[in-house]
């Protein structure tokens, strides 16, 4: 079952929706359960070129994103936090106009010392007095024995009812992991981050989130056009060709009116989560935002759907780095 992620801010009626399509400027506000001001299209920062990231942020505020996604692995968080407050600053908004994520890495996961540390320093590399969302950004630990999450979010939990964090969550979980913290700890994820995209949909795992209460984010959104990934570069190779460069991806996109990276996108949040493509190019980052004006037909979303079935490709996983096997009982784990 596919949900809107949008609700109305006119007077629309559901025949009016309908007639609409997915998409639209008029669709713009979030609709989670938990946590409930997330904005759909959010800004990520991970392989930002290292020379304009704070450029980047500044502008993609100014394009109109409400909703930064950082950590403190990207070794960027200094620069991401002048870019916000430049933003702001140039914007006129205020700090609570906007939604901050960042990620507490593995090398502070074991003592509610070095949770409280990692806290503290990503607040001073940011400029900031509070998060909106702290992740735990793999379920991996310095031992690698991958089970010290309970004891994370029991630690985080208390850090929950201070004023340097509004939410805690996780990403890269597999269900067992999840199910884990819900059957086991007070400190339910409010988010779990993790990669889907046309040629990852997982989409019984995004409902299992549904059914749980437990808002969804969706890195990498354009697939192997991360330039980290290594794929092909059209539909006779072995590996999948570039996501934008999708054959059904370029004529869905020509039929619209949209681009290939805004049909990406809004294909995404008309699952019922959010997003959060990354680019150092303020043409790409504008162009990016413009996903909320892209209309999608169902017929255009189903054709979407069935990339997967051509194509099914994990493009983020470091379980051989890590020594642990991450991803279980997922799709192409």
């Amino acid at each position: 079952m596919r949900l809107n992620l949008w609700i109305l801010t006119s007077s629309a009626s559901a025949s009016a929706v309908a007639a609409l399509g997915v998409g639209g400027s008029d669709l713009q506000q979030p609709l989670f359960s938990q946590p409930s001001k997330i904005p759909p299209l959010g800004f990520g920062t991970w392989n930002l070129d290292p020379s304009n990231v704070t450029e980047a942020v500044s502008a993609a505020l100014q394009a109109g994103y409400r909703h930064i996604d950082c950590a403190k692995a990207y070794n960027n968080q200094e620069a991401v936090g002048k870019g916000i407050a430049d933003g702001l600053k140039k914007t006129g908004l205020k700090r609570s106009d906007i939604w901050i994520t960042s990620k507490l890495w593995n090398d502070h996961h074991n003592s509610s010392a070095l949770v409280s540390e990692a806290l503290d320093w990503t607040l001073v590399e940011l400029g900031l007095g509070y998060l909106d969302l702290w992740l735990m950004h793999w379920p991996v630990g310095t031992d690698a024995d991958g089970n010290t999450n309970l004891d994370y979010l029991e630690q985080m939990e208390r850090l929950h009812g201070t004023t340097k964090l509004r939410h805690i969550g996780v990403s890269n979980f597999s269900p067992a992991q999840l199910q884990d913290i819900i059957q086991n700890s007070d400190a339910k994820p409010a988010v779990h981050q993790f990669e889907i995209h046309p040629y990852l949909p997982q989409t019984d795992w995004i409902d299992f989130h549904r059914t749980h209460g437990i808002a969804v984010t969706a890195y990498s959104p354009f697939a192997n056009t991360n330039p980290t990934y290594k794929s092909g570069d059209d539909d006779d190779d072995d590996d999948p060709p570039l996501l934008l460069k999708n054959r059904d991806m370029r004529a869905i996109a020509a039929e619209r009116g949209c681009t290939t990276a805004q049909v990406a996108l809004v294909w995404g949040m008309s699952r019922g989560y959010s997003v959060i493509p990354k680019s150092s190019h303020v043409d790409y980052i504008k162009e990016n935002f413009g996903a909320l004006e892209c209309k999608l037909n169902g017929g255009d979303l189903d054709r979407i759907d069935g990339l997967s079935k051509r194509y099914l490709k994990r493009f983020n996983n470091p379980s051989r780095d890590y020594g642990v096997k991450l991803f279980e009982g997922l799709e192409d784990s």
